[in-house]
Parts: structure tokens; C-alpha cells; sequence
């Protein structure tokens, strides 16, 4: 249910984006918003939490979003979320709408996890073979997760690539248990 619910409010964001001619300028304040939630955990409290009132959540919005500068578009639609009691699908709907966006413009989400930073040259060179490999422009996220020793997990929509060495690691220990 969550993904429909998702799907249906970031269709009508795009939608509504795309009928007014500013889907860029809502697309700059979705990664605005979806930087704040991951770097504030107040906000989040107050996004995922069911004890605030939708009117204490739409005039919480009302502050944060509108000292970020957000665009009316979005600071209202955040707002019938609020009103909607449907706020707590904020995450989902921001990688739903994104997902959308990106689908438009004929590119492709990617979302890239390596032990450690990779160059702007790594990034380059992993988005053509994702391009040569799924037909369509790659935007990347990467991701650093140490515990991943080497290697790179790429997920795009559905599908995953873990060549990481934490996953070959184990995939060897079972293999040695199976046969001892």
C-alpha cells in the first residue's frame, strides 16, 4: 500500500511541476528537503511521528520550508501531506518522485556503495558501463560503507550487483562449511 500511496502523491507532484513549467525548481527543493530529513533528526521526529497534529505539522513545515526557500509548489504540497495525515510517506515519496523524474528525462537512478570515496574519474567510468549496460543516462549516488572491505554494490530500480568482498567473503565461508 505504501508504494501506491507514494506513487500516486509524487505522480501528482510531477504532474503539477510539469503543468506549471518549474519541475527543476521542484526537483532542487525535493533534494533539499530529502538532504534536510537525512541530516536532522528532529525533522524526521516530526515528519514520522503520528503524536503531532496535522496543523502542528503544516506549520512546522510552513517554518523549516519556507526558511530553506522552497518553492510555493512544494511548501504546499508538503503541507497537504501534513493535512493529509500522509506526511509519515515523505521518504518514500521523494524517492518516488525522484524515480519519476528521472524516468521523464530518460535517465536512470543508481545508487553506488564502495569501502571508500570513489574519484570523479571511478564515477565517470562506472556511469558509462551502466549507460552501455542499461541503455539509459545514470544518475549516481554513491555511498561509502567501510564494512564492505572492497568492491562496489550497485543497486538500479530492482536489481542489485554486489561484487563487494564482504559478500564474497562469506559466500566462501559457506561454501567451506558446506564441504567440511
Amino acid at each position: 500500500m505504501m508504494a501506491g500511496v507514494a506513487g500516486r502523491y509524487a505522480s501528482a507532484l510531477l504532474e503539477t511541476a510539469n503543468e506549471q513549467g518549474q519541475l527543476a525548481a521542484i526537483e532542487a527543493d525535493i533534494k533539499t528537503i530529502e538532504t534536510a530529513l537525512d541530516e536532522s533528526a528532529d525533522l524526521t521526529r516530526m515528519v514520522r511521528s503520528p503524536v503531532f497534529s496535522a496543523d502542528d505539522q503544516a506549520n512546522a513545515l510552513d517554518g523549516v520550508l519556507g526558511k530553506m526557500g522552497v518553492n510555493a509548489l512544494t511548501l504546499n504540497f508538503f503541507k497537504l501531506l501534513a493535512r493529509n495525515r500522509r506526511l509519515f510517506a515523505a521518504g518514500d515519496i521523494i524517492r518516488a518522485f525522484k524515480a519519476m523524474a528521472a524516468d521523464a528525462r530518460g535517465e536512470v537512478q543508481a545508487e553506488v556503495t564502495s569501502a571508500v570515496a570513489l574519484s570523479d574519474g571511478q564515477l565517470d567510468a562506472l556511469k558509462q558501463q551502466l549507460k552501455d549496460s542499461v541503455g539509459k543516462d545514470v544518475q549516481l549516488e554513491a555511498n561509502v560503507d567501510p564494512a564492505l572491505l572492497g568492491g562496489l554494490v550497485v543497486r538500479i530500480g530492482s536489481r542489485m550487483i554486489d561484487s563487494s568482498l564482504k559478500t564474497k567473503l562469506a559466500t566462501l565461508n559457506t561454501r567451506m562449511k558446506e564441504v567440511g
